[in-house]
């Protein structure tokens, strides 16, 4: 790839840190990550943090970078402060906040909230990635993105709508080392989306009378009874508990073409099938290469306009 550089991208979560050079068509000249996540950070390491991955890709001095995820939090970099649904995904960036930082101009993006009575909820990080699949041409459409907090996010018209959290993931790592099924789920064990057990999972969680708490005693039993091993034992937790998320969500968005699930590897593949035994069409997206456009977009307006 060639051209000059042009701005550089970061995606900064709780655990990992991500940074990519780009030239003025968003090509990618050079890109670095690393586990310098928000969790270990104290605020006044953002910024020599920052400097230091852009000093290792030998970035230009007046290079600007912009920011979204963690950084942003309250306990991050510096807070931005959420954007209310409903949310233009292609205008977060006028909301973006530039911390006091002398080595270049930082732009960090929001985030955003949702203050429906009952239904209270809050992303960061995600909507950039909604935000590169808006800025690809997908501007309706309902979003799945799987991981320890999911969300699911309801786009019309390029602006996220409405928004759901499950902590199903959370969920998972809890009832698997902590709960009573720790021991009938060995640590090296890993859920298969084509077994049979997470099919049988996804089944139960569809009836109209499951109960999932009752039903997470059985893994316990079932293997007690000697009739699963490990693998059965934790590919029919992560059925039940994600068969459970999505039998929820079809209640509550009743999704009429198919779901874009952002995301790739093991988890992506465990959400498609478990859509798929619902009845309910799934095509994936790259999470990496949508914030990618995100952060772009962003910049475009941002650089152009500093």
């Amino acid at each position: 790839m060639t051209g000059s550089p042009f701005a550089a991208l970061v995606d900064w979560g709780t655990s990992n840190f991500r940074l990519w050079i780009v030239n003025a068509e968003g090509g990618v000249l050079a890109e670095r990550q690393s586990d310098d996540g928000m969790g270990r950070l104290e605020r006044d390491r953002f910024g020599p943090v920052l400097e230091s991955h852009l000093q290792a890709l030998a970035a230009p001095a007046g290079l600007a970078a912009v920011v979204a995820g963690m950084a942003g939090a309250r306990s991050g970099w510096l807070e931005a402060p959420y954007v209310e649904t409903p949310a233009p995904l292609d205008g977060l960036y006028r909301d973006a906040v530039t911390p006091e930082y002398s080595s270049r101009r930082v732009f960090i993006l929001p985030g955003v909230c949702q203050r429906i009575a009952g239904a209270e909820d809050v992303m960061r990080g995600e909507e950039t990635q909604l935000s590169g699949a808006v800025a690809s041409g997908l501007q309706n459409g309902l979003f799945c993105l799987p991981g320890t907090h999911s969300k699911w996010a309801d786009v019309r018209d390029g602006a996220v709508s409405r928004f759901t959290t499950a902590m199903t993931g959370e969920l998972f790592q809890l009832l698997s080392r902590q709960s009573i099924l720790r021991l009938s789920v060995p640590e090296d064990a890993r859920a298969d989306a084509e077994h049979a057990a997470f099919a049988a999972g996804v089944d139960e969680a569809t009836d109209p009378h499951f109960s999932l708490t009752t039903r997470l005693f059985s893994i316990r039993a079932e293997s007690l009874l000697g009739s699963a091993d490990g693998t059965a034992a934790i590919s029919r937790l992560s059925g039940l508990l994600i068969g459970a998320e999505v039998a929820a969500m079809n209640r509550r968005y009743m999704p009429e073409g198919e779901v874009h699930i952002i995301g790739t590897g093991a988890l992506a593949r465990l959400y498609t099938r478990a859509l798929g035994l619902s009845g309910i069409r799934a095509s994936a997206l790259d999470g990496g290469e949508l914030v990618r456009k995100g952060l772009f977009a962003a910049a475009r307006a941002l650089v152009s306009v500093a």
